[in-house]
This record gives structure tokens, sequence and C-alpha cells, in this order.
């Protein structure tokens, strides 16, 4: 047993912000010994989890809170998308960012409330409103630490396929 906890201690360390069933995946363990040696490890206060758009996200103790769901929110495509942008832009008009990145504007408005409500996206209150990072250099680190799986690429196409059938 301590032996599947080291590597799933290592695996959550060399993948930050890790969720659950990619643990079980790429470490080829049943759901019942993820479960039970994650929950040990994060008693212990060996690996750090956050919870995040229903995931539980896993960690290395040394993040910090806003690091953790910056990191969770960086591996879900289209929320990556939006805060590479606004990296590279600078404060944007949130219908700006749809138009952009060819998404329904309700599709931007559910992630960036998410961003908002999670302290990694700003809004302005000057009229009209503009979407900026709270954090740009921080979030500006973060980048290389983490990129979407393909499970959650798969999930943001979906949901990108569906929105554009209603639009």
């Amino acid at each position: 047993m301590p032996d599947t906890r080291a590597r799933i201690r290592r695996h959550v360390r060399e993948t930050p912000g890790v969720h659950f069933n990619r643990v079980g995946r790429d470490l080829d363990i049943a759901t019942g010994q993820a479960q039970y040696h994650l929950r040990r490890l994060v008693r212990d206060g060996e690996i750090a989890v956050e919870r995040i758009g229903g995931r539980a996200h896993y960690f290395d103790p040394a993040f910090d809170p806003w690091e953790r769901r910056t990191v969770a929110f960086l591996r879900r495509e289209t929320a990556r998308e939006i805060l590479v942008r606004l990296h590279a832009d600078g404060p944007t008009r949130s219908t700006t960012l749809a138009d952009e990145l060819d998404l329904a504007r309700s599709t931007v408005s559910w992630h960036v409330s998410n961003l908002v409500e999670s302290g990694i996206v700003e809004k302005s209150d000057e009229r009209p409103m503009h979407l900026s990072l709270a954090f740009p250099e921080r979030t500006a680190t973060l980048f290389d630490e983490v990129s979407p799986s393909l499970p959650d690429r798969i999930v943001d196409r979906f949901v990108r396929t569906v929105d554009s059938l209603f639009e």
C-alpha cells in the first residue's frame, strides 16, 4: 500500500491540478483504491485538494489556494483560452472574447463568472465593462505548468458544439 500511496503522491506533485478520475487512469489503479489513498494523503497533509466545478483537483501543498484554483481552470480548454487571450490582449470585453474565440456568449459568460468568483479575472466598473486578469504575472507563470487533458478538451468541444446548435 505505501508504494501505491507514494506513486499517487509523486503523480500529484508532477501533475499539479490533476483531477480524481485522471489519477486512477494514469496510474492504472481501481477507483476505490484511488479514493482511499487520496483521502489519506489529504488527511495527512501530504497533498491538498481543491473542489472546482464538480471536480476534485489535487496539488502539492506548496500551491496556495489562488494558484490551485487557477491551475484547475487552466486544465480546462475553454477557460484556458479565455485566460490566454486576456493575458495576450489585456483588458477585453466579454463580447469580444466570444467573437474572437468563436464561442457562444453564454459559454464565455459562464466561464468568466467562475473565473471572477475565483479571483482570477476582474471586471471593470466602467461601461462598457472590460475583463482583465487579476494577477497577470502570476497567471503567466502558471501557463507552462499545465495544459488541458484530452478528456477535458473533448468535453469542452462537446459543449461548444451544443452551444452552436442553439445560436
